[in-house]
């Protein structure tokens, strides 16, 4: 074993930007065999900590001492690249002290290949920013170093890419700081968390993310044992002071000056959550049939005669290396692409939300809550009406935040407002691309925590394995040899699967199901894909028939007309509702109002209720 040595101390250190405080007299130290995951809230200042530390920023005050010796090697969150060299020279510059003998410029482009950049020489203007990622990666992890500083380096990765990295981390001798919302990948590479939390650093020793947890839930049940204490203490002291109390003796001093410090301790808060009961509105019989679609650029087929019928109750995750198609799909889904032949049939009741990779273009000027605001004024939760000011506050978004332009946002709370936005539309068919980029880690749990609540359809692509453990009940896989493959469970399933079956284009048709039901058929295009389609397509309208026979001609009668009688019913609240605001100084006349609209709530949440009882019979 390494013998360990002191290389890094951070001391007292102070950042703040825009008037916020981010680091508040922070403190840390690295060990030469600490491999330290980092981890808070967006904007809680991690890409800062890891700038401090690796010295292109500067703090405001503290002191930060390094190793006389020290090798730093480091990977912004947003790499800049010299646009008058090629993508090689610009990398092998940043690749410095190899030895004479060492050929520079293959290794960069053999380890390029392996994060699937075949184009060394391209130009840098022409490549993606998840390209441009993966190169300063490779420069990052080539360059000789004893600390290596990563900021969010498994974005932009797929799985067999983030495999890689994972193992060259683990044998990696030098120390690592990094910033990752990876939970597998804090779980396997790191040995220490550092967590930032309102400015202060808290370190958990032997600890991977999973660790973590249980010391943090230590940490906060002791922290609120200790503030119970001080509070009962202090309302002691308080009534003390108010009987009179007289600074007439030593002891007497001693009191008051113990009163002061309770009076002003710090308090305990608790993490704030991102609480969010579904938004989704109702979803129809009809959802989303994707018929024999197809998809080319030039002489490259990214996906042919794919077919698939989305159920009501479809937890997707689509998975396959960068490139392959899998934002493609989506967006020949959502029609914002056409797809080279075959169709897509969308239900009159579908509202899609497409939390897309790249945000939607933000007014930098304007302020948060009225960028919500222009989605919806108010959204109707189990719990009732909740207005927009009330979602940006469960959503992360204090009071003060909600007043700041959005150009004072991080990237990372511009991505949760973003996502904030989308679900305000209240879809009932939500679309995800790489929803675990520059989200944190807080907020991917509250996201999981709400989508196994989601009254919708949920479809998303995604690099993390966790994520999609979580989340998903069936993954679509594009596979090396072309084809979109059909596998139940999440991703863990899918190995297990994959070792199942072979490749070839009738492996695919008989990928296992869950349940026996019959969610859709993968294909690959080759002769008889037709007949297959059209065989498959029958056996689903054979099976939604049988399912229905099922049914009593009562609860037929019912089914037919159950969704007319919801819509009547939301319309009736919706009048009454608008009814009330009218009415709002007759006290008289707005209790009546009040009544009629609890009573036809009542009746609409019955009415949902037996839809969701009989559709799940239908399905």
């Amino acid at each position: 074993m390494a013998q360990q040595q002191n290389i890094l101390n951070l001391e007292h250190i102070d950042k703040s930007f825009n008037s916020r405080m981010l680091l508040k007299d922070a403190s840390m130290g690295m060990m030469s065999t600490d491999k330290i995951g980092v981890i808070g809230i967006n904007g809680a200042g991690k890409s800062t900590l890891l700038a401090i530390a690796a010295g292109v920023l500067e703090p405001d005050s503290g002191h930060v001492t390094r190793t006389g010796n020290l090798r730093i090697s480091y990977l912004s969150q947003n790499p800049v690249f010299d646009p008058d060299l090629t993508l090689l020279e610009n990398v092998a510059d940043r690749v410095s002290g190899k030895a004479d003998h060492w050929d520079t410029t293959g290794e960069v482009r053999a380890t390029l290949a392996k994060f699937g950049i075949d184009d060394a020489d391209a130009d840098v203007s022409t490549l993606s920013g998840g390209q441009k990622k993966r190169a300063a990666l490779v420069a990052a992890i080539l360059t000789p170093s004893d600390l290596l500083i990563l900021d969010e380096p498994t974005n932009h990765l797929d799985n067999q890419m983030a495999g890689w990295l994972e193992d060259f981390l683990k044998a990696y001798e030098g120390a690592i700081l990094m910033v990752t919302h990876d939970r597998y990948f804090l779980d396997s590479v790191s040995n220490t968390i550092v967590e930032i939390d309102r400015g202060s650093l808290y370190r958990y020793e032997d600890a991977n993310y999973s660790r973590y947890l249980e010391l943090k839930a230590e940490r906060t049940d002791f922290a609120r044992a200790a503030e119970r204490k001080a509070a009962a203490l202090y309302r002691q002291d308080l009534a003390w002071m108010l009987r009179g109390a007289r600074a007439r003796s030593t002891k007497q001093k001693a009191h008051i000056q113990r009163f002061e410090a309770l009076r002003d301790r710090d308090k305990i808060v608790e993490d704030r959550n991102v609480e969010l009961n579904s938004l989704a509105s109702r979803l129809g019989g009809k959802t989303i049939e994707v018929n024999g679609i197809s998809k080319s650029y030039g002489d490259r087929t990214l996906f042919s005669d794919f077919s698939y019928i989305f159920l009501k109750t479809d937890r997707i995750g689509i998975i396959g290396p960068n490139g392959c198609g899998k934002s493609t799909l989506l967006k020949c889904i959502t029609g914002l692409e056409k797809p080279d032949a075959g169709a897509v049939d969308i239900g009159q009741t579908v509202r899609i939300g497409f939390f897309r990779q790249e945000n939607e273009e933000l007014d930098a000027s304007k302020r948060v809550i009225d960028d919500i605001r222009d989605t919806a004024e108010y959204i109707r939760t189990s719990d009732g009406l909740t207005s927009a000011s009330a979602m940006c506050e469960k959503f992360l978004f204090d009071s003060e935040m909600q007043y700041a332009p959005i150009g004072k946002l991080s990237g990372g709370e511009k991505r949760r407002l973003y996502l904030l936005k989308v679900l305000m539309s209240a879809p009932n068919v939500l679309i995800l691309d790489e929803p675990t980029n520059d989200l944190d880690i807080q907020t991917l749990r509250i996201l999981e925590d709400y989508l196994d609540h989601f009254a919708g359809i949920v479809i998303t692509v995604s690099h993390d394995r966790y994520f999609l453990d979580r989340v998903v009940n069936r993954i679509f896989s594009f596979e090396p040899d072309g084809t979109i493959r059909q596998s139940e469970g999440g991703y863990e399933e899918y190995l297990e699967h994959r070792d199942s079956y072979g490749t070839s284009p009738e492996d695919a048709k008989n990928v296992p199901r869950a349940g026996g039901r019959i969610g859709g058929r993968i294909a690959s295009g080759g002769e008889g894909d037709s007949s297959a389609k059209e065989d498959w397509l029958r056996q689903k309208e054979e099976q939604k028939k049988k399912n229905q026979a099922k049914l009593s001609y009562k609860e037929k009668r019912e089914w037919e007309t159950i969704e007319d009688e919801i819509a009547a019913l939301e319309e009736k609240s919706r009048s009454l509702e608008a009814a009330m605001v009218e009415a709002a100084t007759d006290f008289v006349k707005l209790a009546d109002l009040q009544k009629q609209k609890e009573e036809t709530d009542a009746a609409l949440d019955a009415r949902m209720e037996r839809y969701f009882e009989l559709s799940e019979k239908v399905e």
